[in-house]
């Protein structure tokens, strides 16, 4: 291949690249998805992401000052992500993992900040995903995945991941229309808070397990 043809092949690429990036704004987070529900609904669980009660509520635990590495499962359309890299510390890292390349995408074309880190992957991968990046642990992990719709064994595949990954007195954040999430989380968390947020579609349960 000439160089006049490399040259072409990038050009292209960097244009179907740019194009993509337009669509994805123009169609906007609900946009995004809501495409991401209806190709994936036992994955994503919801047709409406969590509301700003929910998010400030589910945070409120975090220690921030000590955050060095935030992980989130699921991450959607960024309805978490942006809060959190708002109170994350500057040489923190926020590492977000979705098995749906619809949202990946929208994501990179949507943030850009050096401490946003989104991966295509299992959250079952968690460990190999934080030690890819430089890390031996993580401080908190958030997971809004619903797990009483996962395929078999995957809910504890990631329970248990998430349980090995995480710093002694770290947390895993968890919220749900179930309480089923809680029956994966207490096999490997003994401390785990409750509470429940009514402003949300639909109204949510959140739970906090800590590790000891």
């Amino acid at each position: 291949m000439t160089t006049s043809e490399l040259a072409q092949r990038s050009l292209g690429r960097r244009a179907l690249l740019s194009a993509k990036r337009q669509i994805m704004q123009a169609m906007g987070p609900w946009g995004v998805f809501l495409q991401g529900f209806i190709e994936h609904p036992v994955m994503v669980g919801s047709i409406i992401p969590s509301s700003r009660f929910t998010i400030r509520k589910m945070l409120a635990p975090v220690n921030w000052e000590t955050c060095k590495l935030f992980v989130e499962y699921g991450p959607g359309v960024g309805t978490f992500c942006r809060p959190v890299l708002e109170k994350l510390r500057r040489d923190g890292q926020l590492i977000v993992i979705d098995t749906n390349p619809l949202y990946i995408d929208y994501l990179k074309a949507t943030i850009s900040d050096s401490r946003f880190v989104p991966v295509l992957g299992s959250a079952a991968d968690v460990e190999s995903i934080v030690r890819a990046h430089g890390h031996d642990h993580a401080d908190y992990v958030l997971s809004g995945l619903p797990f009483s719709t996962l395929p078999d064994g995957v809910g504890l595949a990631i329970a248990a991941a998430t349980y090995r990954v995480l710093r002694p007195g770290g947390a895993f954040l968890v919220y749900q229309f179930s309480a089923k999430a809680r029956d994966f989380m207490a096999k490997h968390f003994k401390h785990i808070d409750a509470g429940f947020e009514a402003l949300n579609v639909l109204p949510c349960k959140l739970f906090w397990g800590w590790k000891d």
